[in-house]
């Protein structure tokens, strides 16, 4: 592992000790020993990326996350993200260079991490995925690894005040690293989530603290009995950000150019 990883690594891990964060870790053996693979993972908080990158025992793996441009801006996280290592993706321009750089780590025999669904569920409930999670693997002929993420919402996610619940406990759960076998990108992309899915059951039901009554519950589903969006009201609230900040976007492009 390069000095510069662990330097951005050790960031996290103390950040993630002076939360008090109680992290569970489980099927860190199903992250391939050697050669090519990419971690797809459910999508839930902005920290989401560092509990995949760093929870497995040490020694780790190096990975790398595409990540929102929007966050290599910010000039702390951008400082962290690149010490890290990660690929910044532009979602609204030119994703051709991301795709790129992810093809380029797996081509040498890295490990490549991803979120299917492209932004956080604000419902919690994993989103439809993109097919770009199958297409990267496809192209470099790498397996799957499906990973499940729980309790990294109570720290940092979309829509809440930024006040981290100290104590949290995080379930970060991999599965067995599979080649999804159907015949269109499409469906082949349902395997993954479906399997994300399954792996998140086993999360959830072996997580070991519970909500308490409303407004506390915030960070439960609703299928769950959770007070968190449904997620037809958080996919109608996501499509109004997008809209937000494509025309944010157009505003600024159209400054710049005149």
């Amino acid at each position: 592992m390069s000095a510069l990883y662990r330097f951005g690594s050790a960031l996290f891990l103390t950040g993630f000790r002076a939360l008090g964060v109680d992290l569970r870790v489980q099927g860190a053996e199903h992250i391939p020993a050697e050669g090519p693979a990419v971690l797809a993972s459910n999508h839930i908080g902005y920290l989401d990326f560092a509990f995949v990158m760093l929870a497995p025992p040490a020694p780790r793996r190096e990975v790398r996350f595409l990540a929102r441009d929007d966050f290599f801006r910010n000039p702390v996280t951008g400082y962290l993200l690149r010490r890290l290592g990660q690929i910044p993706v532009d979602v609204h321009g030119d994703a051709m260079r991301s795709a790129e750089a992810a093809q380029a780590v797996l081509t040498d025999g890295g490990i490549v991490g991803i979120h299917p669904e492209g932004t956080i569920s604000p419902s919690f409930v994993p989103r439809r995925g993109k097919s770009g999670v199958v297409r990267l693997a496809d192209s470099a002929g790498a397996p799957i690894v499906p990973v499940a993420l729980w309790g990294t919402q109570r720290l940092l996610t979309k829509g809440r005040p930024a006040r981290p619940t100290r104590g949290a406990a995080v379930v970060v759960r991999y599965g067995e690293p599979f080649r999804p076998t159907a015949r269109t990108s499409m469906l082949r992309t349902n395997e993954v989530m479906q399997r994300i899915n399954e792996e998140l059951a086993r999360a959830q039901a072996s997580y070991p603290q519970r909500p308490g009554p409303p407004p506390h519950d915030w960070w439960q589903p609703a299928h769950l009995g959770g007070s968190a969006p449904t997620p037809q009201a958080a996919d109608a609230a996501i499509r109004q950000q997008n809209e937000e900040r494509r025309a944010r976007r157009e505003t600024r492009d159209q400054a710049q150019a005149g």
